[in-house]
């Protein structure tokens, strides 16, 4: 599907009837002639022909075994209930009821020398979309991006348009934007179940929040918090709200180191379990001090310092 969209023959939106498909469906015997043939109209989905096709095939032979003939007509595909229902009969053998066309104009192609009125097949070629196979491997070769990655980003249009821009605009690390969009980003959008493609001009503030991220000077949880901010329509800047809600992430690690003294001494109950083998209640502690610093602290810098502490 991506690469029906990938050369603008679709953009896939099949609840919205961007693809349509006819089916016609036929019996036979090896050896004898062929069947007559029922038509299958207007199905939604290349996964919605296969199972079209596999029931229509399947409820013809179930009539031939009962002894009954398979009649010329039209049917349906009920989506839900994953059968087909008759439509109408047809009233020849061929009745399609379409109407005269003149046929379509030669075309006289070329592969080099082109004169008046030959079309260039190279040129041609190198108009094209860039087919979703070599941009996924681009992007792992060149810009070293997993292959899930590449995939994810691949099949997501809009996805993918946030990353080739933020990756020209900010000295980002690929996969690093990569992996906040795919995470970050997207939870963002879920969360305002809102279309993506509405913020394609705010590639600056997605960039300079992923490069905040990047530097260390937020956390994830702010990032989200961010591109949440941009889908309900701030219009600032990511280091402007940084700055004034004071969302910097406390790296310094005497402060950290305090603060975990704190957390310590608040909690001795969980402390004394820790140190008697529970060591699960590592989380919990990690919990309280994300929440007593408003999701500021490096988290990553805490866990290591908690565990020495606890563990003297």
């Amino acid at each position: 599907m991506s690469l029906i969209s990938r050369r603008f023959f679709s953009k896939n939106y099949f609840l919205e009837g961007a693809l349509r498909v006819d089916v016609n469906v036929s019996i036979h015997r090896c050896n004898e002639p062929l069947g007559i043939r029922t038509e299958i109209k207007n199905i939604g989905s290349v996964r919605a022909v296969a199972a079209a096709v596999k029931y229509e095939i399947e409820r013809q032979i179930k009539l031939k075994n009962k002894g009954y003939d398979v009649i010329n007509e039209t049917r349906a595909w009920d989506a839900e209930k994953k059968i087909t229902v008759a439509m109408r009969d047809k009233e020849e053998k061929q009745d399609y009821r379409y109407m005269p066309e003149p046929n379509l104009s030669p075309l006289f192609l070329s592969t080099g020398d082109v004169h008046q009125g030959l079309i260039d097949i190279e040129q041609l070629k190198q108009s094209l979309p860039e087919l979703p196979a070599k941009t996924r491997e681009r992007l792992e070769k060149t810009l070293e991006l997993t292959a899930d990655q590449a995939m994810i980003l691949v099949n997501d249009d809009v996805l993918l348009t946030f990353f080739e821009d933020c990756v020209k605009k900010k000295e980002l690390i690929p996969k690093f934007l990569a992996k906040t969009l795919i995470y970050e980003f997207s939870n963002a959008v879920n969360k305002m179940n809102i279309d993506p493609a509405n913020f394609l001009h705010r590639i600056d503030f997605v960039a300079d929040t992923v490069y905040l991220m990047q530097t260390r000077q937020i956390n994830r949880d702010t990032a989200l918090n961010l591109f949440i901010e941009l889908l309900q329509g701030n219009t600032g800047d990511p280091l402007q709200i940084v700055t004034k809600k004071n969302l910097f992430q406390i790296t310094d690690e005497a402060e950290l180191e305090l603060l975990c003294k704190e957390l310590m001494n608040e909690n001795k109950k969980l402390v004394d379990l820790y140190r008697g083998g529970k060591t699960k209640v590592l989380k919990a502690m990690m919990g309280i001090l994300a929440a007593k610093t408003n999701q500021r602290a490096d988290m990553a810098k805490c866990d290591q310092i908690l565990k020495k502490l606890l563990n003297e």
